[in-house]
Formats: structure tokens, sequence, C-alpha cells
């Protein structure tokens, strides 16, 4: 069975900030009633990128609109750091040319302004559980755990403009809620930023609020170790933002901590490298030797926003969902690529046309149809005295385990070459018998 792939995301392997944001509209594209979700200005903070991510992947808007960035700071998520350039959130007051996350910055603010947002929401963890009277370290009025932040009490007379009334109701829906442990418990924290924040007055929100914006924050505390906990805290307060302003939606698991884990450990996605060479995302084996690629500097497509690569040390390509390493890759470049459209296959007797790049499940066995000038090579499968390894029926006891490129050894590798030029990929892969 061919698995067609519908992806949306690029990304491009970088050393500067040039992993771009991707922002995702979904629901009436002229509502007047527009949620603007954030996710991931700091790196490590997955609790709030994470969330963003199962926003864009899991939801259905039926009513209304529903905006959501979550991958904004994306090389700091790759890395696991609040800001490899510097703190994103203390550059919306000014921001020099320079500055690696000048464009990225930039192009949110215009996000921000676009007249269609009616409310924009900041994902973040933050240490300890904010509490408005001091308590020991961990509890108290410095910290930015497990609150909704406000930088003033109101921005207008409007009704998305009271910022303590809204945080009010989102807060009393949360802790009505099942909270894991009673100390998980929401605060409302308000920064007071233009009287006594002078830090604050840089940030994400109160640029919102500048513009006339009603925006607040999620702080889920980092003191919670279990990220599919902050997630379930997070998705409630987006959905409950989202009945304030009547926006209708319907997601396609349960939410609760089990089906969030479930989401974590296998989001059934793909990566697909320049068009033509897909791998899946999760129970890759740890490493994956001579990796063919057409540059140095590859097209990175998936259906995953928080899937991405970048180089290590030793020259290995990391693939990475946030900050989640999947597997490392030693590339193999080639300085000519010409890659096939598709590929005639037989699988389990059945001949059909495969595009390049796809993935293909066999029961019994399968067969590569010969190309004039296209030679075939099953990674892991050999026949003394050829080189084309086409017009063989190739079964999964003919092929060495070891070279398959899942964990569970079922997922093997055929690359194709016209000459020295690489022409792309499939997978095969032998389901359970």
């Amino acid at each position: 069975m061919i698995r067609l792939l519908l992806l949306s995301i690029l990304t491009t392997l970088s050393f500067g900030a040039d992993n771009h944001f991707k922002l995702f509209k979904k629901g009436e594209n002229d509502s007047n009633r527009t949620l603007l979700v954030i996710g991931g200005i700091h790196g490590d903070e997955p609790g709030g990128y994470f969330s963003a991510a199962l926003l864009v992947k899991h939801y259905k808007i039926r009513k209304g609109s529903l905006w959501v960035v979550p991958n904004l700071n994306f090389d700091s998520i790759l890395r696991f750091r609040r800001g490899v350039y510097g703190d994103m959130n203390r550059k919306f007051a000014d921001i020099k040319e320079s500055d690696p996350d000048f464009k990225i910055v930039e192009d949110i603010k215009k996000v921000i302004i676009d007249p269609h947002v009616s409310l924009v929401l900041n994902l973040h963890d933050g240490r300890g559980y904010y509490r408005h009277k001091w308590q020991n370290s961990i509890f108290n009025p410095y910290v930015w755990g497990q609150a909704c932040i406000i930088d003033q009490e109101r921005i207008g007379s409007g009704e998305l403009e009271d910022l303590n009334k809204l945080a009010n109701r989102v807060n009393a829906s949360l802790n009505g809620k099942n909270l894991q442990e009673p100390y998980h418990k929401f605060h409302i924290k308000n920064t007071k930023t233009k009287d006594k924040d002078e830090q604050m007055r840089l940030s994400l929100t109160y640029f919102a609020i500048k513009n006339r914006k009603p925006a607040l924050a999620i702080e889920t505390s980092k003191n919670i170790t279990d990220l599919s906990l902050k997630i379930y805290y997070q998705l409630n307060a987006i959905e409950e933002f989202m009945k304030l302003l009547e926006i209708e939606y319907e997601r396609d698991f349960s939410l609760n901590r089990e089906s969030i884990e479930r989401l974590l450990q296998n989001s059934g996605s793909e990566v697909v490298f320049d068009k033509i060479y897909t791998l899946p995302i999760e129970n890759l084996r740890s490493y994956i030797n001579y990796f063919p690629l057409c540059s140095q500097n590859p097209l990175v497509e998936s259906d995953d926003p928080l899937v991405g690569i970048r180089k290590n040390h030793d020259g290995y390509i990391l693939l990475q969902r946030g900050h989640i390493l999947k597997s490392r890759l030693k590339p193999d470049y080639f300085t000519e690529c010409k890659p096939l459209r598709k590929v005639e296959v037989s699988i389990d007797g059945k001949t059909q046309n495969v595009k390049i790049g796809s993935i293909i499940d066999a029961k019994e066995y399968f067969e590569i149809i010969g190309q004039k000038g296209v030679r075939t090579n099953v990674i892991g499968w050999s026949r003394p005295g050829t080189k084309e390894e086409s017009g063989f029926k190739i079964y999964k006891k003919d092929i060495l385990p070891r070279f398959s490129v899942d964990k569970n050894g079922s997922l093997f590798r055929v690359e194709f070459y016209k000459k020295r030029a690489f022409a792309g990929a499939l997978l095969v892969r032998f389901q359970k018998r």
C-alpha cells in the first residue's frame, strides 16, 4: 500500500536564524473572532511549543478562526536553549537589523497587529509556582509557573480588553478541573508592566497591548517534569480562550494525559528530504549511515511543525522533533542529483507506479522493475555477481536486519542512481505476519 504524504512545513539546515516560523490559519478566513496562539519564543519551554503543535495537527475549527505559530524561535527549540541569539522576548521594543532574530521579530509583529487578530496568547513554561505572597523559594511572587500573566488589568472598555476578567475566567475553569496536585492551581500574575517592569516592556505581549491587541501569557511550571501534564494544562487554557471568543472546535483525541502521551510518543509523522527521500519520525535507529543528500542544505518537509534538522560538531545531521532527538544521519553528499519521478514496483505480485520518495508496504515480497540507465541498490541485500538489483523478488528474510532504518527491522531502503548521480529512494515496510 502506498501512503501519500500531505506535507506543509519547510525548514532548512542553517547556522543562523534561517529556520523561520510557520503560521497556520485554521477556520474561517474572514472571521472577526481570531485567536492567535504563539509557542516556542523560548526554546527550552516545551510545554508551550508542543501544545501549539498539537493545535496544528489535531484540532479542526468549525466556527471562528485559530491562528497558530508553534515554532517562533525554531533555532533555539532545536538546541533546547532559551535563546540562541539572546532572549527573543526582550526584542519587541527595539531590535537591530544585524540581530539574527530581526526578521522573525518583525514578521511576527505583522501577524500580531493583523486586523483579524482579536486576542494573543503567548505560551511559556515558567520557574516555580506563582503565589501572591512569599512561601518559599518555589512558591512566591517572583516566579512565573502556573499563572496567567497580564501586563495590566485592562486595555480598554471592550469585553476582550478586560485582561484581569479574562484571566480570572480561564483560571476558574482550569482550577475547577482535575488538577494533578492541589498546588498546581493557577493564579493571575499582573506584572504592571508600564509602571513597574522595565524588562517586560520589551516583551511580545506588551508590544501587542501597545498596539491595542489584548494579550496574555500562559505559564505552566518548569517544576512539573511530566511534559504531557504541562500540555494538558496549556490545552485546557487555550480551549477556554476559544470558548470566550465563541470559536467552535473539535479534536481527534481525548484531552487527558494518556492520550497526549501517546501523541508525544508516536506522532505518526514523516519527513521528506529534497522531495525524494522519506523517513518516518518515530522508531528510527539511533544512527543511519550513508544517507544520500543532494546538498549541504537540504530541503526538509514534514506535516509536524516541530520537525527539523541541524548539524552537530562531527558532521552528523540530527533529525529532531522539537528538542527531542530522533536519529543521527551520516550524510553522503552528492554533487549531482537527477531525481526520478516514479518507479515501477511489483508489490506481492501487483505492479504499481510508485512516486519517488514514497513508503510502500509489502506482505511477502517486492520487485523493482528495471529502467534503462537507472541502477537499483537495495540496502542490506545483494546477489553475488551483480550490481544491478532490479528484477529480483526480494523477501524480508533476504535482507540483513541490521540495515533496516527502524528499530523493528522491518523498514528498508531502496535507492536509485543514474551513473554517479543520486536519483531518489523508496522505503519498503514489511508488514507483520
